[in-house]
């Protein structure tokens, strides 16, 4: 997958689709997960639009540049909301898998590929 001019974002987006999925389930199983039903939700959306943007752009998807710019905004959100839950180790682990997320997708919607000058 090296060889692919999205590597890098595909990547990106692979690994924090699986950091919000754990942070989803790890949210869900708190004492009183009420208080993370803003966090699950962004969570599952954007664990889902990260695997899109991932298939989209392992198939050169005429459309991979707006997922991407997609994608990036729901990272930020789900970064920035996950980033709220300091005392959460599994919240920072995905906010950060997000803000990586994010910055790869910002480059490949506007580049076109993560390797594009």
């Amino acid at each position: 997958m090296n060889h692919h001019p999205y590597a890098e974002c595909i990547e990106a987006c692979d690994q924090c689709a699986r950091a919000c999925d754990n942070c989803a389930v790890a949210c869900l199983q708190e004492a009183d997960p009420k208080p993370m039903a803003r966090c699950v939700a962004l969570d599952i959306d954007c664990a889902a639009v990260c695997r899109l943007a991932s298939g989209a752009m392992a198939r050169d998807s005429e459309h991979a540049q707006a997922i991407c710019a997609l994608c990036a905004q729901l990272c930020e959100a789900c970064g920035t909301e996950c980033g709220r839950h300091h005392h959460m180790d599994h919240c920072q682990e995905c906010a950060e898998a997000c803000r990586v997320c994010a910055e790869a997708c910002r480059r490949a919607a506007l580049h076109g590929s993560v390797g594009a000058p």
